[in-house]
C-alpha cells in the first residue's frame, strides 16, 4: 500500500469537525477504498480550547491558516475557513505555489479568484477540487468538470441555497409572511443572524458563476449576473402562483444564446407538475441540459456539516487515488489558459412567459389601459384575473397576468408604461416563468 495522505484542514467549524470525525471513524475503509490510508497531520482553528466533540490531540495545531499552508508537513491542504480573501485566500495561493493539493468548500473565494487559482494549480501540478462549493452534497462538480466531457451544455440551472428554499416553502405550506418564515430560519440555523447574502441572491450567484465556467469554458464573471432576491415576494405572490398553477423558486440559470451567455439570479414560477418545483425546505437541486445526455437533474442536501464534509472527502479520497505523473483534469474543466473571455448576452434577449401583478384603483378603464399597453408591446396575454385586495382600500384591486412566452424588453416597456399611469396603487411584481423540460 502506498504511502499515507497526509491532510490538514484550516478550519473546524461545522463542516470541519465533521471532516475530521468521519476520517478518523472510516480510517480503515478509506485505507481500503483509497488505496492508501488518508491522515489528518495538521489542524488549524480560531479557538484551540473549544470543544468539537472530535479528538485532535495528537494532531499539530498551527495558529493561522497561511502557517499550516506554508509549513506544516502535509500533501493536502483544505480550506473551510470561507472568505472571499483574507487567510482563506492567502492560504490557500500558499498552499498551491507550494505544489500541495487543495481542497475548498469556498464559492466566494473561487467566484473571486478561481482562473487565477486555477493558473498556479495547473502550473504547479497540483489538484484544486471544490465539489462542496456548490450545491453542498450533490456531485455537480464532477458531473460538469468529467462526467459530460463531449456534451454541449445549453443551459445550467437550480435551487442552489436553501436559505430561501426553505423560506419559500414555509410561505407556501404554512401561509406565513417573509419576515416571519425568515425568523424561524434563523432561529433554526439555516439562515444568518445578517441574511442579506443568502436573500438577496448573492450566495446563489456565486455558486452560478463556477456552474457557468465549468459548463461554457469561459472565465469566471460572478459580476455579470442579473441578480433579484426574494425579499419582495409576498404571500400574496405565492398563493397566486399556486392558484395558477406554479411554485416560485429562487433559481440560477445560466445560458448559452446568440449573443454570449446569459446568467442571472431571480424568484422564478416553475410549473406545479415539474420535478424541481417538488425540491423542498433546504434541500438543493442543480438541471443541466446538453446536447447528447439530455437532462440531467440532481437532488440532494445543499448544505450541513455531515452533507459538505462528505463532498469534501470525495475529493480528498479523488486526491489520494491519483497517481503522480498521472494526467490531471483541468481545475475548471478547460485549462484555466484556455479559458475564453467571457461575453454577457443582455437580458433583453431572454424570452420567456411572465407573471405580473397589479394593484390599481378600482375604476373604468383600467382594464382597457392595461390590455393597451400590453398591445403596444406585442405582448400576448395567456390568462387575466382580477381580484379583490384584502390588504389595501375597497376602492383596490389586484390584477394577475400571465404571458405567453415574450421579450424581457418588452416586459419591462410594458411594466414602465403602466406605472405612468394614475390608476397604479404601489410598485408592480413581476416574476418570470419557467417550464423546464420533461421535468
Amino acid at each position: 500500500m502506498a504511502d499515507a495522505l497526509k491532510v490538514g484542514i484550516a478550519g473546524l467549524g461545522t463542516v470541519g469537525a465533521s471532516l475530521v470525525r468521519i476520517i478518523q471513524n472510516r480510517a480503515n475503509e478509506l485505507a481500503t477504498t483509497c488505496g492508501r490510508a488518508i491522515e489528518i497531520t495538521a489542524v488549524t482553528a480560531r479557538d484551540r480550547t473549544r470543544d468539537r466533540g472530535i479528538d485532535i490531540s495528537r494532531i499539530q495545531w498551527f495558529d493561522t491558516p497561511e502557517q499550516l499552508a506554508r509549513e506544516a508537513d502535509i500533501d493536502v491542504f483544505v480550506e473551510l475557513v470561507g472568505g472571499a480573501e483574507g487567510a482563506a485566500a492567502n492560504s490557500v495561493r500558499a498552499a498551491l505555489e507550494r505544489g500541495l493539493h487543495v481542497v475548498t468548500a469556498n464559492k466566494a473565494l473561487l467566484a473571486a479568484s478561481g482562473v487565477e487559482l486555477a493558473k498556479i494549480a495547473e502550473e504547479k501540478g497540483a489538484l484544486l477540487n471544490f465539489e462542496a462549493a456548490v450545491a453542498g452534497g450533490i456531485p455537480v462538480i464532477k458531473a460538469l468538470r468529467e462526467s459530460l466531457t463531449g456534451n454541449t451544455v445549453s443551459r445550467v440551472y437550480g435551487i442552489m441555497n436553501g436559505t430561501c428554499n426553505y423560506i419559500l416553502t414555509r410561505m407556501e405550506k404554512e401561509g406565513l409572511s417573509f419576515a416571519d418564515c425568515l425568523k424561524e430560519a434563523q432561529r433554526l440555523g439555516y439562515a444568518e443572524a445578517d441574511p442579506a447574502f443568502d436573500i438577496e441572491g448573492n450566495d446563489t450567484a456565486h455558486k452560478l458563476a463556477i456552474l457557468t465556467t465549468l459548463a461554457f469554458g469561459t472565465q469566471i464573471a460572478a459580476d455579470e449576473i442579473y441578480l433579484e432576491g426574494i425579499t419582495n415576494i409576498s404571500i400574496e405572490d405565492i398563493r397566486a402562483a399556486s392558484d395558477l398553477g406554479y411554485r416560485i423558486k429562487l433559481l440560477g440559470v445560466a445560458q448559452r444564446t446568440e449573443s454570449g451567455i446569459e446568467q442571472r439570479v431571480h424568484p422564478t414560477m416553475v410549473p406545479y407538475d415539474s420535478v424541481i418545483a417538488q425540491v423542498d425546505g433546504v434541500t438543493n437541486a442543480v438541471a443541466i441540459e446538453s446536447d447528447i445526455l439530455g437532462e440531467l437533474l440532481m437532488v440532494g442536501p445543499g448544505a450541513g456539516g455531515n452533507a459538505t464534509a462528505s463532498s469534501v472527502l470525495g475529493d480528498i479520497a479523488d486526491i489520494a487515488k491519483s497517481r503522480p505523473g498521472a494526467q490531471r483534469v483541468p481545475v475548471l474543466g478547460t485549462p484555466a489558459a484556455a479559458l475564453a473571455p467571457y461575453k454577457r448576452a443582455q437580458m433583453q434577449s431572454h424570452e420567456g412567459g411572465y407573471f405580473i401583478r397589479l394593484t390599481v384603483a378600482d375604476r373604468t378603464g383600467v382594464f382597457a389601459s392595461i390590455a393597451a399597453r400590453m398591445a403596444e408591446n406585442a405582448i400576448s396575454l395567456e390568462s387575466i384575473v382580477q381580484r379583490a385586495n384584502p390588504d389595501s382600500a375597497e376602492t383596490a384591486k389586484t390584477i394577475i397576468l400571465v404571458t405567453h412566452a415574450t421579450m424581457e424588453d418588452s416586459i419591462r416597456k410594458a411594466v414602465e408604461a403602466i406605472k405612468s399611469e394614475s390608476y397604479l396603487v404601489g410598485e408592480p411584481q413581476v416574476i418570470r416563468i419557467e417550464r423546464p423540460k420533461d421535468l
